[in-house]
């Protein structure tokens, strides 16, 4: 069965989180670079002077078993460097077309 993951990440973290895709063997993925948000560990991105910074977002459709590896990749790097933020979310995929 398919998943989809989305992962949310600071733009500063874009090169471990794309090596986690590398490592995982990932190839093909939906990158969203520069997006806004607030969320309660990682704070207020909105890209301004006084909200600076902002995130990526990556959506990834792949089988169950590399999606499960790209959790264990996201875990790993939160517990290196969660204070900057790094998200994913799985979901399932009823239809691809």
């Amino acid at each position: 069965m398919s998943k989809m993951l989305m992962i949310s990440y600071n733009e500063a973290m874009d090169q471990e989180v794309m090596e986690i895709l590398e490592n995982c063997a990932v190839k093909n993925y939906t990158k969203i670079p520069g997006v806004y948000g607030k969320g309660t560990s990682s704070g207020t991105h909105l890209g301004d002077d006084i909200w600076p910074g902002r995130n990526n977002l990556l959506y990834i459709v792949c089988e169950e078993k590399p999606a499960k590896q790209l959790l264990i990749g996201v875990r790993a790097l939160r517990k290196v460097q969660g204070h900057e933020g790094v998200k994913a979310f799985m979901l399932g995929v009823e239809e691809v077309t």
